[in-house]
């Protein structure tokens, strides 16, 4: 039964005196420790945004860049999740890193990135993902997938090797306002660390109850 199912979480600790006084250091801290861990998917995280009517949405996608400017992923900007950062760019973010019973939760505001800087990241992509990236009509109804494989096969046609970036994909950078540092404890009493942006350079540090 789902209610017999059970975990004691005892892997490590996080105290106020061993946190990093930079929500980001912590951060970078952290995401490096899952990297080296025997996480799957270190870089996913699950990304929030709010539609016109106050409905919550979310999805994985991956992270592919971070410093304090902010947090980084691509996406079709005529998908949904694109639409709903251009009415309301408040946004969540949320890491699970199982192995080492952590979590961080990220609030802040999305903007898009200079179309350079997305030209650059696309070139870096295999073909078969730039590829994809022109024959996925994002977030639409499609009949079935064979609608795919054949928008696919058009394109590879077109381009070839060489397949530039559509004008409708693209990065969005996050900018923090908060984060929340969670480590799983015993007995379900786990640390939570939160941060929250005073200014542009200063943090306030709180512990949230479990």
């Amino acid at each position: 039964m789902l209610h017999d199912i059970r975990k004691q979480y005892e892997f490590s600790v996080l105290t106020e005196k061993d946190v990093h006084s930079n929500p980001f250091e912590q951060f970078k801290l952290w995401l490096q420790a899952a990297i080296d861990s025997e996480e799957s998917e270190p870089t996913a995280m699950v990304v929030s945004t709010v539609d016109s009517h106050w409905q919550p949405h979310s999805r994985v996608v991956l992270l592919k860049d971070f410093s304090e400017n902010g947090l980084t992923f691509y996406t079709n900007y005529e998908g949904n999740k694109a639409r709903q950062i251009a009415e309301n760019n408040r946004v969540s973010m949320l890491f699970f890193w199982q192995t080492l019973e952590r979590q961080v939760r990220i609030t802040g505001k999305a903007e898009k990135l200079p179309e350079n800087v997305s030209v650059d990241y696309f070139k870096s992509r295999p073909v078969d993902s730039r590829l994809g990236a022109w024959a996925s009509p994002q977030s639409r109804v499609i009949e079935n997938y064979e609608v795919l494989d054949t928008r696919y096969d058009n394109y590879k046609k077109q381009f070839g090797e060489n397949v530039p970036k559509p004008p409708h994909w693209g990065g969005y950078l996050v900018r923090p306002l908060t984060f929340e540092f969670w480590q799983g404890r015993p007995n379900r009493l786990h640390d939570r660390l939160y941060f929250s942006l005073i200014n542009e350079n200063e943090w306030k540090i709180e512990r949230l109850a479990p």
